[in-house]
């Protein structure tokens, strides 16, 4: 059996789950497409899914193409659910992005193609509502070629754009017109082919070069449709079929892949969604998996008691899973998202998108519900790890970390629905980081003349790393001189202690290397080095110093003419820096920067001054420092 695991991918409001809904339909898995409007959709299950008609959480459907199973996994499209995205990406043999006619590219189209690039990642363009008034075709394309990539080739046109009848017209490689484009643009993106025109052009297969430069994530076939109507949509699939690549899997050896998802069942088991990549899982297999705590690799042993794949649609049969399958894994009680199966080299190396930025208090309405609460976050964070609930050491009171506030909506919901908790949250506040400012070096060795009593010699310096750069460890001495167990006890306390700087925000934007140990036989202990440590990096955080950086989002408003002042009063009451601006007679722009934590405050005043008719877009620029005073934390 051959497998492709597909993505598809946009903006909020593009129309993911209702393309989804019209592959499925096309290969006769349900009898009629679904609406998101009227939450009749197959993946998007969940009841706030339905009443708010966005996907929240990833989901998976099966269907067959010409004796090819494709598991297409539907992701958010909203800017607070990020994380979902993240652990579908690293899933994926091919995605499909999806961008609206009318809308055209948005924030996060930008940021989704951006990280498919770099991950090599063969992705399809898919410009669906062309039967929407106001949807565009050639400046589209322009808009594509300089937002996205000029390395894109448009299989079809669109006739009657922006009509309910608008109907795609499919490019053939026998037209001399599309071959002619499709040369020029395939040339541009290798040396081998331009040497094979030069010296015979009868004889080039464009289509097969197109297939293997869609395959090394060089080029990028766009097709025109509306997943409502279906036009184009056909071609959309053909193009799935013929361009996107079918990885060769490896059924010897032992189970190696990739948790992405965790659920549970009715009976409150963990259910593991795995992207296997090797090997096969079948139940009673006792399996291992790994994670990354505190900054070392730890493992946990579990047995398989059941194992479902995706046949069609969303139901799924008991079977041996297969390489490149996604499965159902049932018996891994020590199991959470982002854990490696079989092997810690299949660990993720870091994230693709920044962690979240906000976070907030979450208290229960009745007090008697404080520990379930806890309990609950707990649960939720088995799905979500980056929720990360902790105390407020201010309230004494859990907090969870956020990328928006509709995520905030999103926990309260699942609370509710799930747990039977309802809950209060305080205002929703930014999460600042700390970088050191200059180099600083400890070093405690073993004697009664230093100021601990711990059996333990260890050197450390840390150093200022590039922004965005996180926090990194490193040995600057020889593996072998020291124990494993003692090793991860100083990189382990690294981790830990660094969480709360100065100020008491993470420290981060580093580099800390070990540069001199010691120890005595067995009398040495890992709590030994844990103390030093510690101790030590408070020594190095005093002398260096930090600087508290807050998060900052770029940002795009379009309003109508003669309402710019109050856009403009709105901006700066929430310390906007504003880097361009422009208007023509009927609408201005501006663009700049502003603190995350202001953002929410300027999405929900902007209606009101600009009678509903203002476009705001904005991401994750980057973390600055505070002017003034440092916040502090706890």
């Amino acid at each position: 059996m051959s497998y492709l695991n597909l993505g598809i991918l946009a903006h909020v409001d593009a129309g993911k789950t209702s393309l989804t809904e019209r592959l499925l339909y096309d290969a006769g898995i349900i009898d009629r497409v679904g609406s998101v409007d009227s939450g009749s959709t197959q993946t998007d299950s969940m009841d706030l899914e339905r009443r708010r008609g966005i996907t929240i959480q990833s989901a998976v459907v099966a269907f067959q193409l010409d004796g090819l199973t494709v598991n297409l996994i539907d992701t958010p499209g909203h800017t607070d659910f990020i994380a979902e995205v993240e652990r579908a990406l690293r899933v994926l043999d091919g995605a499909v992005l999806v961008v609206s006619a009318v809308e055209g590219v948005q924030a996060q189209t930008r940021v989704l193609f951006r990280t498919l690039e770099r991950l090599g990642v063969p992705t399809l363009l898919f410009v669906n509502k062309v039967d929407r008034r106001g949807a565009r075709e050639a400046d589209l394309l322009d808009d594509l070629a300089e937002m996205l990539s000029p390395r894109l080739l448009p299989m079809g046109t669109v006739r009657g754009i922006g009509g309910g009848d608008a109907a795609v017209e499919p490019f053939a490689f026998a037209d001399p017109a599309f071959a002619e484009r499709a040369v020029e643009m395939l040339t541009a993106g290798s040396d081998e082919f331009l040497a094979a025109y030069l010296d015979d052009p009868d004889s080039l297969d464009c289509e097969a070069e197109l297939a293997a430069q869609v395959r090394a994530g060089t080029a990028h076939p766009v097709f025109f449709g509306s997943a409502v109507t279906g036009a184009g949509v056909a071609a959309l699939t053909e193009g799935v079929r013929r361009y996107l690549p079918v990885p060769r899997r490896d059924a010897e050896g032992a189970p190696v892949g990739t948790v992405f998802k965790v659920e549970h069942g009715a009976a409150g088991q963990k259910v593991a969604y795995v992207r296997l990549r090797q090997g096969r899982i079948a139940p009673r297999e006792q399996l291992t998996t790994f994670r990354r705590v505190d900054g070392a690799v730890a493992s946990f042993e579990g047995k398989v008691t059941g194992v479902e794949v995706f046949a069609t649609g969303t139901e799924t049969v008991m079977a041996v899973a297969e390489p490149g399958s996604i499965a159902k894994v049932k018996g891994l009680t020590e199991v959470r998202i982002g854990d490696a199966i079989g092997s810690e080299e299949a660990l993720a190396s870091g994230g693709f998108f920044t962690p979240p930025t906000l976070e907030t208090v979450v208290r229960p309405a009745d007090p008697k519900d404080r520990i379930p609460l806890n309990r609950a976050l707990l649960s939720l964070a088995e799905r979500d790890p980056l929720v990360d609930p902790h105390l407020d050491e201010l309230s004494e009171e859990m907090a969870v970390r956020l990328y928006g506030e509709v995520q905030k909506e999103v926990v309260a919901s699942l609370l509710d629905e799930e747990f039977g908790i309802a809950v209060e949250f305080e205002e929703t506040r930014a999460i600042h980081i700390e970088r050191p400012l200059r180099t600083a070096e400890a070093l405690h060795e073993m004697g009664p003349w230093q100021q601990t009593p711990h059996l333990a010699t260890v050197g450390l310096r840390i150093e200022p790393g590039e922004p965005g750069s996180g926090l990194h460890y490193g040995l600057a001495v020889e593996r072998g001189s020291l124990t494993r167990a003692l090793r991860n006890a100083v990189e382990e306390t690294v981790h830990k202690v660094l969480k709360r700087g100065l100020y008491g925000w993470a420290v981060t934007d580093c580099r800390v290397l070990l540069t001199a140990t010691g120890y005595i036989g067995k009398a040495s202990t890992a709590n030994d080095f844990r103390a030093v440590t510690a101790f030590l990096l408070d020594v190095m955080l005093k002398e260096a110093g930090t600087e508290v950086c807050e998060p900052v989002n770029s940002f795009h408003v379009e309003f109508p003419a003669g309402t710019g002042n109050a856009v403009l009063k709105t901006l700066g009451e929430a310390r906007s820096n504003i880097k361009g601006q422009f208007s023509t007679e009927t609408t201005g722009y501006v663009s700049g920067f502003m603190p995350t934590e202001a953002v929410h405050g300027v999405e929900r005043r902007l209606p009101g001054i600009t009678e509903g008719l203002a476009l705001f877009t904005t991401e994750f620029a980057e973390y600055r420092p505070v002017y003034g005073t440092p916040p502090r934390r706890g």
